[in-house]
């Protein structure tokens, strides 16, 4: 039996502005293009995932959601990179549990064709392994006690994202024509149209401000209406007085 396991593709370089907006136009078309992980995404280094939508970059630098086996994860775009054209994807799903006493194998074994072939030493079997010490990728499960598997790399909190400022709220009162109207607008949202009001409660309105001049000109209008509602009394009256004149002097004859 040999032992043979292929090392992961060493990927520096993130995804260019280019690239993001091809994932962007691909994403508007329903499609989800395939990512593979940066030496930036530590562990995961070479696996593939596929990309699944782009959030608002100015929240979080991890603004590229990456569906990766059963795990939706926020990466940042130096995590990410197109993989190359001939590059074949590695699994998505994640390791089937195995039994308390079983650990995922960290090479894949082969069967060498012939029947009586010797299986070679541990120790030479090891030298088909990269090298450098790697951590286990995502898809190499962390065994946890129980015989349960554990993803490699959590997924991160989201940010909570910006509250919306309120727009701010305008309440008028207004006199014109002789009469008092008051209205309300939120931001450039009319919440209620200026519509007419009696005197005594416009005055109550203007009573709450402590603002001399708003009252001087209060004052003002209310002398100008006073001064008005009397020359029409005293029309009226000259005018009921002529009425009564006349209606005596028929009610004589």
């Amino acid at each position: 039996m040999a032992a043979t396991r292929s090392p992961a593709p060493t990927l520096g370089a993130g995804l260019s502005t280019q690239e993001l907006e091809t994932i962007r136009d691909s994403l508007a078309n329903g499609r989800k293009p395939k990512v593979v992980f940066t030496d930036n995404a530590g562990q995961m280094a070479g696996q593939t995932g596929q990309v699944i939508e782009l959030t608002d970059p100015e929240l979080s630098d991890e603004w590229v959601v990456v569906r990766f086996g059963r795990d939706e994860l926020p990466f940042s775009p130096a995590d990410l990179a197109v993989p190359p054209k001939g590059t074949r994807s590695a699994p998505r799903t994640s390791v089937p549990e195995m039994e308390p006493e079983q650990a995922p194998p960290p090479f894949m074994i082969t069967r060498d064709p012939a029947p009586a072939a010797v299986p070679a030493p541990r120790k030479e079997e090891t030298v088909a392994q990269p090298t450098t010490t790697a951590e286990p990728t995502a898809t190499e499960a962390i065994p946890a006690q129980g015989g349960e598997a554990k993803p490699a790399r959590k997924a991160a909190a989201p940010k909570a994202a910006k509250a919306k400022p309120i727009p701010a709220l305008t309440v008028t009162l207004a006199y014109a024509d002789g009469e008092w109207t008051v209205g309300a607008n939120q931001g450039t949202k009319a919440v209620a149209k200026p519509y007419v009001i009696r005197p005594t409660e416009a005055l109550k309105m203007v009573a709450l401000l402590d603002v001399p001049a708003v009252h001087e000109a209060v004052e003002q209008i209310l002398a100008a209406e006073r001064s008005e509602a009397e020359h029409q009394a005293q029309r009226l009256r000259a005018e009921l007085a002529e009425v009564e004149a006349k209606l005596a002097d028929l009610n004589t004859r």
